[in-house]
């Protein structure tokens, strides 16, 4: 027991190969997209709206499509089933996503540039855990909305769920929610972590041997 605790602490405590650092700078390259693409979009298809109702939600706002009209639309829609308006201000994510985004980065090249193995463990753990956590409070917020709606409403609907990901009916609309460019590229940075990992452990294998 002893010696396997020995033997992952000099793992960690080892040195990183070039190969490491410059995937944790692509890492840090691959956060950019957040700060000015989507996140997600949200297309709503209806008999009376054929060209679609859509919202991008991005880190830090809400655009709606045809030059933000599709958002007033969509609140007005969510006015007669009593569900609250889309406003960016009730998005709390707003508040710390893009903060939490730069750190990350800030904490890619710090581990690129002390170069250890265990900076590079805790860096992917930790971004890992974070994507979840933005992945969950992104799907509590949708369901939240959807099951918070005045019983006094025009139109009374049952609760539900918009869908995080692919196709839903809701009522006689046609939903479509797909990740956007700015989730893509998250979702690349964490798969570029894991490489560089990979290569770290190699490493120590081949330096062990």
């Amino acid at each position: 027991m002893r010696a396997s605790i020995e033997k992952v602490n000099r793992f960690l405590d080892s040195p990183l190969d070039v190969g490491p650092r410059i995937l944790l700078v692509l890492a840090f390259l691959c956060l950019v997209p957040t700060y000015f693409a989507p996140l997600y979009n949200m297309t709503m298809f209806a008999p009376q709206y054929h060209e679609g109702l859509r919202l991008d939600i991005y880190s830090y706002k809400l655009v709606g499509g045809n030059q933000g009209q599709d958002v007033k639309e969509i609140n007005v829609l969510n006015h007669y089933i009593g569900m609250r308006d889309l406003v960016t201000e009730d998005f709390t994510e707003f508040n710390w996503l893009p903060f939490a985004i730069g750190i990350f980065g800030l904490l890619f090249l710090r581990a690129a540039v002390l170069g250890k193995v265990s900076h590079l463990v805790d860096v992917t753990v930790l971004f890992v855990y974070f994507g979840l956590f933005a992945l969950w409070s992104f799907g509590y917020k949708m369901y939240h909305y959807g099951h918070t709606l005045d019983p006094k409403a025009a139109v009374r609907v049952d609760p539900f769920m918009p869908p995080m990901f692919g196709y839903k009916k809701l009522a006689n609309f046609e939903v479509y929610s797909y990740p956007q460019l700015g989730s893509y590229a998250l979702g690349l940075a964490a798969l570029v972590l894991l490489v560089a990992l990979f290569l770290a452990w190699r490493q120590s294998r081949r330096e062990a041997a």
